[in-house]
């Protein structure tokens, strides 16, 4: 048998944790078992308030191919994915992602298992072609992002690219190996490269309850991927800067010839003060972006982890991994 393990982030899911598992089984007794592979899964409690820890508890003692992992708080989805990869890697010939809400459709996984079991990929990837269902301005900026990636940076990052993907065991190891604290997963599954296939479906809304991220955590994750990735900010910024400086010589220029041959009138203020005001506006836009680069490498040289565990299904985990 060829285990596939499965990686499920959770934060404040205690309405779709058992739909997402039952959803699951249904296929990998049927589909799944048809092609010599059972299902592991591996939780991770991302610091929720709710009683998604106590369902998670419930699940692990009547299921033995349930674990999980507990922060000890929230740290967001990409630390999840980090201690879910590190788990999973131990015991899973194949591991996969996926989102606990069942956007992700767990019927997608037997044809993702034919291919990956071909040997002829190490990433099976999985994007949406639609967005139906969602805020019309929520995806007009996703396909922005998207755009805006591929243009700045090399990665393979598709519009409508999900997390859920199926990945072989080096694949992994080679995000594992990615030590920065300033992860952007989907970027790092691009930025290994390896034989990548993609998956294409139509949206599907959550099973339950409502999306913990707002608009503008969106805009934070988005801005985040392009500062992990590309320095091409920083680059414009000094294009920026640069035809600048060329049009103030200019200007300087021109009052030094104008005050030559007509005098020095004190005429023109108000257009001055909106240069100035300008030109200070770019300055300070400047230096927000400098400074957050800044931080980036400020979190990175603390050197603190990138999360902490409280509790785990199989208490040994936590003793043979560092995080």
């Amino acid at each position: 048998m060829i285990r596939l393990s499965i990686v499920v982030p959770c934060h404040n899911e205690e309405q779709t944790v058992e739909l997402f598992y039952t959803a699951t089984q249904a296929i990998a007794t049927d589909e799944l078992a048809k092609r010599g592979v059972e299902l592991r899964y591996v939780f991770i409690d991302d610091g929720s308030r709710d009683r998604t820890l106590a369902k998670l508890r419930a699940l692990a003692a009547a299921h033995t191919e349930v674990s999980y992992l507990s922060f000890s708080r929230n740290f967001g989805k990409e630390a999840a994915l980090l201690a879910g990869l590190q788990a999973a890697v131990q015991s899973g010939d194949l591991i996969a992602v996926m989102d606990v809400d069942l956007q992700d459709p767990p019927n997608l996984l037997p044809h993702m298992c034919d291919l990956a079991l071909t040997g002829e990929y190490d990433r099976i990837a999985v994007r949406r072609t639609s967005r139906k269902g969602e805020p019309p301005i929520r995806s007009w900026f996703a396909r922005r992002f998207y755009g805006l990636m591929s243009r700045l940076t090399d990665l393979d990052l598709r519009d409508g690219a999900r997390d859920f993907s199926i990945m072989t065991k080096r694949f992994v190891e080679a995000v594992l190996s990615c030590g920065e604290y300033n992860r952007f997963t989907k970027g790092l599954f691009g930025w290994v490269g390896y034989p990548t296939t993609w998956v294409e479906y139509t949206n599907v809304g959550r099973a339950a309850g409502e999306t913990n991220w707002s608009f503008w955590s969106l805009v934070h994750y988005a801005f985040d991927g392009i500062v992990a990735y590309t320095v091409k900010p920083l680059e414009m910024l000094m294009g920026i800067g640069a035809m600048a400086s060329s049009f103030a010589l200019l200007a300087l220029l021109f009052v030094v010839i104008r005050a030559g041959l007509y005098g020095d009138p004190v005429s023109g203020w108000p257009s001055l003060m909106a240069i100035i005001l300008l030109a200070t506006g770019v300055i300070t836009f400047g230096l927000g972006i400098i400074g957050f680069y800044l931080s980036k490498i400020y979190l990175e040289v603390k050197g603190r982890p990138v999360y902490l565990i409280k509790e785990t299904s199989k208490q040994d985990w936590q003793k043979n991994n560092k995080h």
